[in-house]
């Protein structure tokens, strides 16, 4: 199994790969995506003036930064101490994601702020987020040591897949591709998704206090998300005549996108999870050359 300093540096990237979430949903939420108008430097400096929206975008170029270099050292030390070859794989899976981010986000400085590259740029980001959750998980032994395939688990892995199309959807509506009605369609089947794997999950498992505390934190992390969802859009209803954008809008997005983040995440740790525990139980066959009965 990797080491203890291996498994707590994965959890450090993932959590560093939140926050840069978080930062990039202040930049869209303070209308701050053009405050630094070159790349990848910033406004000719290293370090610009720290006023107005450049804050923002600086941080959000700084937290990028950072989780580039962390996802890269966490590759290429899985790569001496791993011995799970699809935990390697998802190290540099993780490794080429935030690259083609961090080139996205400099084609929308360059182009402008283009909708589709600002979309792409959002995905790869929960792309990134989802494969570091993934391999935090692979690195607990009591945790899975496989990736998910088709078995009970397939309700969880429809669920994080309904997530990350809501991750789309939302993309596309802070960038304004399109209105919050496709989004709000979407949450109730992402809502519904989450539910039927949460629900299938402790209703099967209820004795086993993993799967039971992975189902509770992805119904309880969805919920949150829908009702930080009604909040953000309330919010910028009612700030919608004013001349910048204010806090409780703000803030309110910028913690609807985190639990979109963690509601994704905690998907793909159930869904994996599932697989682990139905792969351990299932009957070996083969052993013996004879049925476990």
């Amino acid at each position: 199994m990797p080491s203890p300093g291996l498994r707590r540096f994965a959890v450090l990237t993932a959590l560093c790969t939140l926050l840069l979430v978080v930062a990039g949903a202040l930049v869209t939420s303070n209308d701050a995506s053009l405050a630094i108008s070159d790349w990848p430097l910033n406004w000719g400096k290293l370090v610009p003036p720290m006023e107005g929206g450049i804050r923002y975008a600086f941080s959000h170029r700084v937290a990028a930064a950072t989780v580039a270099i962390l996802v890269v050292i966490l590759a290429a030390w899985q790569q001496s101490r791993e011995p799970r070859a699809w935990v390697r794989r998802l190290g540099w899976a993780a490794v080429a994601t935030v690259l083609a981010q961090a080139a996205l986000g400099g084609a929308v400085v360059r182009f402008i702020d283009p909708k589709s590259l600002s979309i792409a740029h959002a995905c790869l980001a929960q792309i990134c987020f989802g494969l570091t959750v993934a391999i935090v998980v692979g690195h607990f032994p009591s945790l899975p040591t496989a990736p998910a395939s088709a078995s009970s688990g397939l309700a969880p892995a429809l669920a994080a897949c309904a997530l990350f199309l809501q991750t789309i959807l939302g993309a596309a509506v802070r960038h304004g591709a399109m209105t919050a009605v496709p989004h709000i369609a979407g949450a109730a089947v992402a809502t519904a998704f989450a539910m039927w794997a949460g629900l299938q999950v402790l209703t099967r498992h209820m004795e086993n206090a993993t799967l039971r505390r992975a189902a509770t934190l992805l119904l309880a992390l969805t919920f949150s998300q829908v009702f930080l969802g009604l909040a953000a859009w309330a919010s910028l209803a009612a700030t919608a005549g004013d001349p910048q954008p204010m806090p409780v809008m703000i803030w309110a997005t910028v913690a609807h996108v985190a639990a979109g983040s963690l509601a994704f995440g905690a998907a793909i740790s159930l869904a994996m999870i599932v697989y682990r525990h139905d792969k351990s139980t299932r009957p070996d066959l083969a052993s013996g050359g004879m049925a476990v009965a």
